[in-house]
């Protein structure tokens, strides 16, 4: 069982898109290894995807337990990758799940 679902409350879903200088920051130009969103939604246990737009933003969805997926979107809108700018982050159509789309956190290319 993976650690989002071991984690009791309401699970949630959250569409999000970083807007700054977020692209080529690690983990998203096809590169061995997984980047700094991939690690940190590891570590908090949300799971979800990420990529790279051709308006050069970075797009993607978080989900699990709602107190993580608000750590997470913390992370977006404040600390990001290094050597980003996050210039601001929108997030849309969060809502409650009764369960987990995905298995683990990946980037989309």
């Amino acid at each position: 069982m993976s650690a989002p679902a071991k984690v009791s409350g309401a699970l949630k879903s959250v569409d999000y898109e970083v807007f700054g200088r977020v692209q080529g920051n690690g983990g998203l130009r096809g590169l061995p290894g997984e980047g700094p969103r991939e690690q940190e939604a590891k570590k908090l246990g949300v799971v979800g995807w990420v990529k790279n737009t051709s308006q050069g933003t970075v797009t993607g969805q978080v989900q699990g337990p709602e107190e993580r997926v608000n750590e997470m979107k913390s992370w977006l809108s404040k600390v990001g990758s290094p050597s980003s700018r996050i210039d601001k982050t929108s997030f849309s159509n969060e809502k409650e799940i009764s369960k987990l789309d995905f298995s683990d956190f990946n980037t989309r290319y």
